[in-house]
Parts: structure tokens; sequence; C-alpha cells
């Protein structure tokens, strides 16, 4: 019986055909399933589908969140870093990209190699200037060693061949004096030629760092209003360096006394040669670049003398060894060139004929061996303290960011400026980068 809502007795009451279930019917009612077909024949099974992949930090419903998964265990390999701790290693077959180098050294600090290479380049790549001013400092130098080893040898032929005892015995005491005579003018000249030498040498260099030439008189020119200086320089250089030797030998002569034990003599002897060796050494080392400083930065004696100290200050060990093995170096390259020389004088000036022939030509050749010797070996020690000097100035000044600003600039243009001569004249300003400043790690 209806009760005019549309209800039965058989339905509970409030309940509407179109209301939703629990108590409407389910056809039509969007709640149904998906792939269902609600009032129709029975749909195909579907495949039963995957889940999508869980996204870390968005929990899906009724799921806890979860943390993603630690990081696998770092293991460390040959030749590599752990994470965090410095640059990563550069690939397999990386090569640093090479100095800037247009000319006889690559523009930045150098080591022993670049050095003595840099030195030999110098007398290649300009032989004209370099080995044409080398050769008349040389000449002038051994000349008169020339002469006294021949006057020499002279005698000690004439004692030979005649068999005379006691013409040897003369012989030896004034051959001592002819070549101690020698030994000493050659000294005085190579004081004047060398000095001279070393100060156009030292121009040449500095136009030849970026690759350009110099002829021997455009060097001349530049370099004769420094002349005084480095005559200065190495004056008092000369004058450190003999008034203690003339106080160790006025005292070992002091000790010699009639009572005086022979071994505590020798012993007190070495003991002081081996401090005056020391002194000599390092006050050589410390004032080994005040001649290069007196000619390209043009300032005056002592300023060149403390700039020297100034460069060498904490290098002393490194100047030091390159110093002593430049002069073990250019010692054993000039023995080699004259020796031959030497034994050719000794054979026609003791087992020749004798007369004034025989000693012209010994005198000859021994001043030929000499010069040839002095011609390689000065420009090779010039060309290695100029480069020393480069070295210092790059490694505290930075001077090498100078010197490629500089360089890649006279490339641009194709040409090396004459100007270029006045980069090293520049004072160093200290806190400016490249003008003094101290550059870390070197």
């Amino acid at each position: 019986m209806s009760d005019g809502h549309g209800s039965t007795p058989d339905t509970p009451p409030g309940w509407a055909p179109n209301q939703p279930p629990p108590y409407g019917d389910a056809q039509g009612t969007p709640w149904a399933a998906p792939g269902s077909n609600p009032g129709g024949p029975p749909s195909p099974p579907q495949p039963p589908s995957q889940p999508p992949p869980p996204q870390y930090g968005q929990p899906q419903y009724g799921q806890q969140p979860q943390a993603p998964p630690p990081p696998p265990p770092y293991q460390h390999h040959p030749g590599q870093q752990p994470p965090g701790q410095g640059y990563p290693p550069p690939p397999y077959g990386y090569q640093q990209p090479a100095a800037l180098r247009p000319g006889i050294i690559p523009l930045r600090p150098l080591g022993v190699g670049d050095i003595i290479d840099g030195a030999i380049k110098l007398i290649r790549s300009n032989p004209k200037a370099v080995l044409g001013l080398s050769v008349i400092a040389a000449a002038l130098a051994a000349i008169p060693v020339a002469i006294g080893q021949a006057l020499a040898l002279d005698r000690l032929g004439t004692a030979v061949r005649t068999n005379d005892p006691t013409g040897l015995e003369t012989t030896g005491q004034t051959d001592f004096l002819a070549q101690s005579g020698g030994s000493l003018i050659s000294y005085a000249v190579q004081f004047v030629a060398v000095t001279l030498l070393s100060g156009v040498l030292t121009r040449i260099l500095g136009r030849a760092v970026f690759g350009g030439k110099m002829t021997a008189g455009e060097a001349w020119r530049l370099t004769r209003g420094r002349v005084p200086t480095l005559f200065g320089v190495v004056a008092i250089e000369s004058v450190a360096l003999l008034l203690p030797l003339a106080v160790v030998v006025a005292l070992l002569f002091g000790l010699i006394t009639p009572g005086i034990d022979l071994g505590v003599f020798l012993l007190v002897t070495v003991l002081v040669l081996i401090v005056y060796m020391a002194y000599a050494a390092f006050l050589t080392t410390r004032l080994v670049l005040a001649a290069p400083a007196a000619v390209l930065e043009r300032t005056g004696v002592m300023a060149s003398l403390r700039r020297s100290w100034d460069l060498t200050r904490g290098s002393f060990w490194r100047v030091f060894g390159i110093v002593l093995l430049t002069g073990i170096l250019a010692g054993l390259v000039g023995l080699v060139i004259s020796v031959p020389f030497s034994f050719a004088a000794a054979f026609v000036g003791v087992l020749g004929s004798g007369g004034t022939g025989a000693q012209i030509l010994v005198a000859v050749l021994i001043a030929i061996g000499g010069t040839i010797a002095a011609m390689i070996t000065y420009p090779f020690q010039a060309g290695v303290y100029g480069l020393l000097y480069a070295d210092r100035r790059m490694r505290a000044e930075a001077f090498d960011l100078v010197l490629q600003t500089a360089a890649i600039e006279q490339q641009r243009q194709g040409w090396v400026h004459a100007s270029a001569d006045d980069l090293w004249s520049s004072p160093p300003t200290p806190g400016q980068p490249g003008q003094g400043a101290p550059w870390p790690g070197r």
C-alpha cells in the first residue's frame, strides 16, 4: 500500500530510487568502478595495472612518507681524491697549456734547465753581437796570460835542450814570476773588459726575452751611460772580498814564529780559509744580481747592491746552487776547448827548436785557445746571471705578468718595440699585482 510517497511496506521508510548507495540503485551512479558496465553484459577482464613508482617526499594515500635511500658508500680509487677534498683530478691525457714564449725563455718562473737553455739561446739568437763583443773582451784578457806562458815554456825548453839542472831550477822560479805577472795583468784587463761585456750582454738579453734583436752598436749606445755604475758595483764587491783576504793573509803571516807547531799552524790555516770561503760565497751570491739590476733598472751603485740583496732574500741556496753550477759548467767547457791548444803550445815550446818564432807561435796558440774558451764562457755566464735576475723578479714580484702583457701586445702588432727595454726599469710597487706584490707559492 502506497502512502503517497512512492514507498512500499517492503522498503525502508525514506528510501528513494534515485538515492546513492547503499539505499539507491547502482545503475547510473557515478560511483561505479571504472570499466564496469552496470546493467549490461559483463566486460572482459582487464590486466592488472602496475602502480606508479613511488615519488620520494610525496606519500600515497594511506602511506607514510618515505625517505630517499642512502647513497652507496664511497670507494676510493688510486689517483682520485675523495669528494669534497679539492678539485677533481684532470682527465687522462690532460696537459697544462704551455707558457707564452716569444723569445729565449718562457714568460713564467724559470727552472734551472730554462735558465741554462736560455743562456745558450742568447748566444745562438744573436751571434754577431754577442760573440763579436765577447771575442774582444776574451782576447784582451787572454793575451797577457799567453805572453807570460810563452816566455815560461821557452825557458823550460831551453833548459831541457841543454840538459842543465841548474837552469831548470832557475827556470821554475822565473816561470812562476812570469805567469804570476801575466795573470795579474789578465785579471786587471778582465776587470775592465768583462764588466763592460756583462753590461752590454745584459742589455741584449733584455730585448731577447721578447724575441727581439739588437746590434752591438745599439747595445753599446744604451749601455755606455751605465759604465760608471758597473765599475762602482764591481769595485765595491772587489773591496768587500779583498779586504778580509788581506786580513787573513796578515793573520797567517803573524802566526809564523820560530817555535810554532806545524800541525797547529796548518789547522788554523785550514779553518781560516774555510771561514773566508764561506764568507766569499755568501757575499758573491747575495750581490750576483747587482750588475743586471744596474743595467736594466738603471739604478745607482748602492741601489743596485741593495736590489740584488733584496731579490736574493729567501732564495739563497737556490741562487748559490745555480751560480756554482754555472761556474763548474763554464770551467769544464773552457778546459775542454783550451786544453788542445795548451798541449800544442807546450809541444812547440819545450820540444821545438826554440827562438823568437817558436815563442810567437806558442803565444798565439795559447791566446787562441783562451780566447775561444772565454768567447763562449763569458756570454754564457752573463746570460745565466741576467736570466737569474729575471727569474727572481718573476717569483718575488710576479713580473712575468708584466712581460706577458707586453709580449701579447707586441705579437699583436707584429714587431718588438724598443720601448720594451723600459719595462725592466719600472720600479716595484708593493701591493699591486705584477708590480712588486709577492706571488703566492713562488
